[in-house]
């Protein structure tokens, strides 16, 4: 008789499994033996946790040495489980069917797979096509680990609670601790561990459907408490090729889905939900998904409404004890990680064990291998997490744009990447947010009051440190000159200092006199006529108190070793441990500095410049002003946030009425200070609203550098988030700008509405030409991007390596000859 579908085939006799609390399968008589800590390869090996993390470790770490004895405790029955349905991507996958393929086989037999996504918003349904989603029941994931377990001869303790950590660390050789998000084992050695973990602002319970849906369904639903969210897919389907005698019989081979329903904790509240039980609870979203569910029901399975955490540690090993899976980390469901990096985890950690010549290394070296990967999937989901908790902020966005919003919302998923998955789907949301045809969203225009921008990439300002007696010269001539020929829509001077004693150092620009004045309309001069088109800014700032320090290659922010002037700033308080103290500013002294920005505003007009930026951002005077952590004054500008932007407020309107009407002003701004008690989320909204009520065209929306002892979390486009909501909730344009590296990251940003603009800095020193090959890769010609004429003769990306060789044509005839001859293939291969 046939195998069962997708039973796991054992390699020698199948090892019996006690059940009853206190036993398990007797796979090895032999009691453990003390532990060799130094061994390369550890022959008795606990695993804290039978979970898909730890029964995976626990079959890999067998198979790679048979006569390892392994023993896995789990608490619960073998066929106790929580939650329903798993996703696995294709390159775990990978991993898996190079590691063991019998498992990978198995779990061929019986994945759900399908390749679309549909996002119902408002009675409208928006599907994108070619994801490829690969899913199964936990409960079969399970047994297919159990049963490949027992045929390797792992001893596999139900019903068990795992003895103390510290004691199965003086008997074991290697204790795995897979044991969950609530981990005793972390708990246990926390002070090693050092873990960090952080509760978010939904609630969210996992329940489950008796059918199966035809994608990934994401379903918003507006209701009087406030919104409400269902994310399913499904795990189970009939199989209607096998023959009924081969399939599992019972509820494993019916239809399912899993349904996990999400809302903030204060619409969860409203909604009564607080005061329902498990049925209650699941009655309720069934009737309030009804539409998706077709009217079908809801069931659960030991199913509570519960809060994420993000678990993070600053170590993963302690002597022979290393933590896997939730354990080590957690990242939100929203991404489909958390068995994935489970197993993930596990390979990297045989792997490790095979590699390395003693059991320290091995684990510093998966330490070292995961934590990278983990960090990036964890950057992914907490962007993920928090567009979900923010979800009520995108619900006015036309139709295809919010789709795109929620499919690109954790930064994996980009323009290009959709583009290339379902280009009907993606050109529809370009339509809809006007892209002519063939133009990708990055070059279409941006119109700030009386400046149109042809495109939305800005050139960044960074300080260059280059100037003599602030007066720019012909490295920024070459500098600015050579960005603007690049194709950028907009290029940003670096911040141009409005007095002597407002220099950051000695190498500062200046506007503060007119010669000065004179320097830089030579510049402008250049951009206006040989890169037409291209707009031209100055960003005005004074340091503060982050002043009279050497030049960044010589030592950043530390002060000169002579030849210092006065620093001036809102509280007589340093910058960092080394740094000079400053005055605090009297109130002469900001009508000093006020008129000080008036006059160099007036010069920068003169000069030519298009557009003109007040910096009130990274530690320097006017954010020093805002910031709470910088600014402890009694008097009427400090205290209150009001009174904080009392000052950068006047200095605004000052420059204001001396920049000519019709050219925009933006303002930059540190919307936090990655410090506790800094600027709030809410306040860095108040700040931009606040600028635009007194004329600020757009908010250049940065972060940080206001206090030395930041902690900020950096990553791919990481500041982005704030920009997005400062555009969103304040109703202001932005420019995005940190980390945003790729003309796939700007048009994704810009086409899911989180930016106006995006200023890169990095890239353009890279490269000056940026924005023009990047034209060039995406096959773009168009008003966008202008090659200048000298140039144009380069628009094309140069050819590499050889493009003329012949093409195998007679590969397939040849080995079908081949193979009517009886010729192995890599025989014929080889011909």
């Amino acid at each position: 008789m046939p195998a069962a579908r997708g039973s796991v085939p054992a390699s020698g006799a199948r090892g019996r499994v006690d059940q009853r609390p206190g036993r398990g399968a007797r796979a090895a008589t032999t009691a453990p033996r003390p532990p060799a800590t130094t061994r390369s390869r550890p022959l008795h090996a606990a695993i804290i946790g039978g979970g898909p993390g730890g029964l995976y470790t626990a079959a890999l770490l067998k198979r790679l040495a048979p006569d390892r004895q392994v023993t896995v405790w789990e608490r619960n029955a073998p066929d106790d489980t929580f939650g329903f349905g798993v996703v696995l991507s294709d390159e775990t996958l990978g991993g898996i069917e190079h590691a063991d393929p019998v498992v990978h086989e198995a779990l061929q037999a019986d994945f759900v797979r399908w390749d679309d996504i549909d996002i119902v918003h408002r009675g409208t349904r928006h599907t994108s096509s070619g994801h490829r989603f690969a899913a199964l029941g936990r409960r079969r994931l399970l047994e297919i680990l159990h049963d490949r377990c027992h045929a390797l001869g792992v001893r596999l303790r139900f019903g068990t609670e795992a003895p103390d950590p510290a004691r199965l660390s003086e008997t074991y050789d290697l204790v795995v601790a897979a044991d969950g998000v609530h981990s005793t084992t972390r708990d246990t050695y926390r002070d090693v561990f050092r873990p960090h973990l952080t509760a978010h602002r939904c609630r969210y319970i996992w329940l489950a459907a008796d059918f199966a849906f035809d994608a990934f369904r994401f379903e918003i639903v507006e209701t009087e408490h406030g919104v409400m969210q269902l994310h399913g897919y499904p795990y189970a389907r009939p199989s209607p090729d096998r023959h009924p005698s081969t399939r599992p019989s019972g509820p494993q081979n019916r239809s399912a889905s899993t349904v996990i329903v999400e809302m903030r904790e204060e619409v969860w509240r409203a909604a009564g939900f607080d005061e329902l039980d498990e049925a209650e609870s699941t009655a309720r979203c069934a009737e309030i998904f009804t539409d998706a569910l077709g009217g079908r029901p809801l069931r659960s399975n030991k199913s509570a409404w519960t809060t994420f955490r993000t678990v993070v540690n600053e170590r993963w090993s302690h002597g022979n004890v290393v933590l896997l899976g939730d354990a080590a980390h957690t990242a939100h469901f929203s991404i489909g990680s958390g068995t994935k990096l489970a197993v993930e985890d596990a390979l990297a950690l045989a792997a490790c064990l095979e590699e390395q010549p003693t059991l320290e290394q091995a684990l510093t070296a998966y330490e070292e291998e995961r934590r990278p990967v983990v960090a990036s999937t964890q950057r992914a989901a907490r962007a993920s997490l928090e567009w979900f908790e923010d979800l009520s902020r995108y619900l006015d966005q036309p139709p295809r744009r919010f789709a795109f919003n929620l499919l690109t919302r954790s930064r994996r998923v980009t323009h290009g990447n959709l583009r290339l998955r379902d280009a009907r789907f993606t050109g529809s949301v370009e339509r809809e947010f006007g892209c002519p045809p063939g133009t990708p969203p990055m070059f279409t225009p941006f119109r700030l009051r009386g400046l149109t921008v042809r495109n939305r990439v800005v050139v960044s300002p960074m300080d260059m440190y280059s100037a003599t007696d602030g007066v720019p010269g012909d490295f920024h001539l070459v500098h600015l000159g050579a960005r603007a020929l690049g194709g950028a829509g907009l290029v940003m001077t670096e911040m141009v200092c409005v007095s002597e004693e407002g220099r950051i150092t000695p190498g500062c620009a200046g506007l503060y006199t007119d010669r000065q004045c004179q320097a830089w309309r030579r510049i402008t001069d250049f951009v206006h006529e040989r890169a037409p088109g291209t707009a031209i800014g100055v960003q005005l700032g004074h340091s503060g108190r982050k002043g009279s320090t050497r030049l960044m290659w010589e030592g950043i922010d530390e002060p000169l070793p002579e030849g210092n002037w006065p620093l001036v700033a809102p509280s007589p308080l340093p910058y960092g441990p080394g740094s000079r103290t400053p005055r605090e500013l009297t109130r002469d002294g900001m009508a000093d500095v006020r008129e000080q920005f008036a006059a160099a505003a007036a010069r920068a007009a003169r000069a030519g410049f298009d557009l003109l930026e007040l910096h009130c951002a990274h530690g320097y005077l006017l954010s020093g002003f805002l910031s709470p952590l910088t600014n402890h004054r009694t008097d009427a500008y400090g205290g209150s946030l009001d009174n904080r932007l009392r000052f950068p407020l006047e200095v605004f309107d000052a420059v204001r009425a001396v920049w000519p009407p019709q050219r925009p002003m933006t303002v930059r701004v540190s919307a936090t200070d990655w410090a506790e008690g800094g600027t709030s989320g809410e306040e860095a909204v108040a700040i931009a609203r606040a600028f635009a009520a007194h004329g600020a065209d757009a908010i250049d929306v940065s972060t940080g550098q206001v206090v030395a002892d930041e902690r900020p979390q950096y990553g791919r486009s990481y500041q982005t988030p704030y920009a997005d909501r400062i555009r969103h909730e304040a109703g202001v344009p932005v420019i995005a700008v940190g980390a945003i590296s790729s003309w796939d990251d700007v048009n994704s940003l810009v086409l899911a509405g989180r930016a106006d603009l995006c200023a890169l800095a990095r890239p353009h020193l890279y490269d000056p030409h940026w924005t023009l090959h990047a034209a060039a890769e995406q096959g773009y010609e168009g008003p966008g991007a202008v090659w200048p004429t000298p140039y144009r003769a380069g628009s094309r990306r140069p050819v590499t390596g050889r493009t003329d060789a012949p093409k195998p044509r007679l590969t397939l005839h040849a080995r079908r000859q081949d193979a009517a001859a009886g010729v192995a293939p890599d025989a014929a291969s080889e011909v």
